[in-house]
């Protein structure tokens, strides 16, 4: 009898059993009972490493014990295949995409395979494959057709010198200095505006707030995050007319949650992307300081110049708008910390009760106007040491006019009636939830299914076209934008409504597109004639355990919850929720190996 476990051999023979055997592969049984055991598919960087090894080994845990309990469990995995680190090394190491990504993909399957984990390797989807990402032209353009698509010009992360957008984690930061560099060159990185399409993940925003309160088993942190990034916030919008009207602009529309507070308004300020700021100031002497200051400001990332702890700075436009209660003159600035694409992009400015509003007017000078006095009432402008920002509903509205006196609550309610009836705007609902910017100017993702012609205009592919397949004709040099614009194969199309030239989008899709249904796909992988087939669905989904990290709280999983609804929308499945259960898993940590020429290593890499 032997000693000892000789777990290669073992393991290797039973490994090689279930495969022979399909012991893991599962069809639909409404003789037994259903359970969907899911992790997050990897990005195929290339080796699994242990972050990968516990996620999965939880995952074969449950999907085990499930089996054992007489479920009928589908245990899927497949591979998150497009992304960035595919089209560097076509960049520096002349390697194709395709063949950098699909020798990873072989390589970590084996790894798994090895590992003995319970896969059904039958439902395996890779979406760098036609056949999968055919269907996320097909999604596209079904969201087009609804009005889930569109285009308009947005900011994006501009190399000057590589003359191309960068995505966030490629803007690397400067230690003592505003903005970023390149990755690359070490070029400075500005704010630039380009055309984009976006989702509108906006029109689902209170469904996705709501759907909140049916996800009873996920970690309160994920659903914390999720509800603090849709951030829904009632308030009023109203007008400030401009002192001096100018030619199509009369007033500045802002919107506040505070419109208690308004009398306390002592200036505005406006987003340094908002296009006001050229109407404003054409003509003024202050034209060419402002247009510094929103040059200077474009070179800083929107999170870095808004965080609390930033310096608040600003510059003066020299026009003015009147405060509509008490019609008083009050500045126009344009200030760092007002994001064009939250409300407005234009803010009615309360020093007293705003704690940015209190340090912009301390360092600018502006007056500071108390309008909400504390219980105590012992509240003065002169003594205020930081904003008085009421939270309990205590407070009542001094220097408010025939408001005064009311609580905050009141006065909310009160003034925002009185908006209405003088015609000066609307009480309206905002959320910080912002539409799903989803074009990148990249070569390895799903092309984005869409014509431009001078005739017809924007117009779809036809689904009989689709899909829409990456050329091979591209060379890859890290410049001038989008690669596919370089392909004369793959930028030169006919229009399918009039026969007459047209040109291809040459942006992708982010490749969180792709893992946005990947768990439905996985119910029919191999059907060819529609992304999801809905008795699969009406079959597998929800899935029951979901197993994946925490940073994926405010992007993939939330945007994985605006898919199923979109698809639920378009009689694929009918479920609201994807994900029953949610397990995030924590980190493995060790130590990590970084140099400047070869960025992030692998351990076996490292010389010690």
């Amino acid at each position: 009898m032997a000693h000892t476990y000789d777990h290669q051999t073992i393991e290797a023979k039973w490994q090689a059993y279930w495969n022979q055997s399909g012991t893991f592969r599962v069809q639909e049984d409404p003789d037994k009972p259903k359970y969907y055991c899911l992790e997050m598919f990897p990005y195929p960087s290339g080796r699994i490493h242990m972050g990968h090894v516990r996620v999965y080994a939880i995952g074969d845990v449950v999907a085990r014990y499930k089996t054992l309990r007489g479920y009928n469990v589908l245990h899927p995995m497949g591979w998150d295949a497009f992304g960035l680190p595919a089209e560097n090394a076509a960049i520096e190491k002349g390697v194709h995409p395709n063949v950098w990504t699909q020798e990873n993909v072989a390589y970590m399957k084996r790894q798994l395979q090895r590992m003995g984990i319970s896969y059904d390797w039958d439902r395996e989807v890779n979406t760098s494959q036609p056949e999968y990402y055919r269907w996320n032209q097909w999604i596209f353009v079904k969201m087009v057709e609804r009005g889930l698509a569109y285009r308009k010009r947005s900011a994006v992360n501009w190399c000057l010198s590589c003359e191309t957008v960068l995505a966030n984690e490629q803007v690397l930061a400067q230690e003592g200095k505003d903005g970023g560099v390149c990755w690359r060159c070490e070029s400075v990185v500005i704010q630039k505006e380009l055309e984009q399409w976006f989702f509108r993940i906006t029109s689902y925003a209170q469904e996705l707030l709501d759907g909140c309160e049916q996800l009873t088993t996920w970690p309160a942190r994920v659903l914390a995050m999720q509800r603090h990034w849709i951030g829904r916030s009632e308030g009023v919008e109203l007008d400030f007319p401009l002192a001096e009207s100018l030619p199509g602009l009369q007033a500045i529309r802002v919107f506040t949650t505070r419109p208690d507070t308004i009398h306390g308004a002592t200036f505005m300020s406006l987003a340094p992307e908002s296009p006001l700021v050229e109407q404003l100031i054409a003509g003024r002497p202050e034209a060419a300081g402002v247009r510094e200051f929103v040059t200077r400001v474009s070179r800083v990332d929107k999170a870095t110049r808004t965080a609390a702890d930033r310096e608040k700075e600003g510059v003066f436009t020299g026009a003015y708008a009147i405060n509509p209660f008490t019609k008083e003159r009050i500045p126009i600035w344009v200030a760092n910390f007002v994001l064009y694409e939250y409300g407005t992009g234009a803010i009615m400015a309360v020093p007293a009760h705003d704690q940015r509003d209190f340090e912009f007017a301390k360092t600018y000078h502006i007056p500071v106007r108390l309008v909400i006095q504390d219980p105590a009432g012992k509240l003065t402008s002169q003594t205020l040491v930081a904003a008085y920002e009421e939270q309990d509903g205590a407070g009542l509205l001094v220097n408010s006019g025939n408001f005064s006196n009311l609580s905050v609550s009141q006065a909310k309610q009160a003034i925002g009636e009185y908006v209405e009836t003088q015609g000066w705007g609307k009480r309206t609902i905002n959320f910080r939830l912002r539409d799903w910017g989803i074009s990148r100017q990249r070569y390895w993702g799903t092309p984005i299914p869409m014509l431009y012609c001078d005739r017809c205009g924007i117009v779809p592919v036809p689904e009989g076209d689709l899909p829409v397949v990456l050329p091979d004709d591209v060379p890859f040099t890290g410049k001038g934008g989008s690669p596919l614009k370089e392909s004369p194969s793959f930028s030169q199309a006919t229009c399918p409504t009039c026969g007459g030239p047209a040109r291809r989008e040459t942006d992708t899709m982010d490749t969180f597109v792709d893992s946005s249904w990947y768990f439905l796909r996985y119910c029919s992988p191999k059907d060819t004639t529609q992304a999801v087939n809905p008795q699969a669905a009406q079959h597998w989904m929800a899935v029951d355990q979901y197993v994946g990290g925490i940073e994926h709280a405010v992007l993939h999983l939330l945007y994985a919850r605006f898919f199923t609804k979109v698809l639920r929308d378009l009689g694929l499945t009918t479920v609201d929720e994807p994900f029953t259960h949610l397990l995030t898993q924590g980190m493995v940590t060790k130590e990590t190996y970084w140099c400047e020429e070869h960025r992030w290593m692998l351990p076996t890499e490292i010389k010690k």
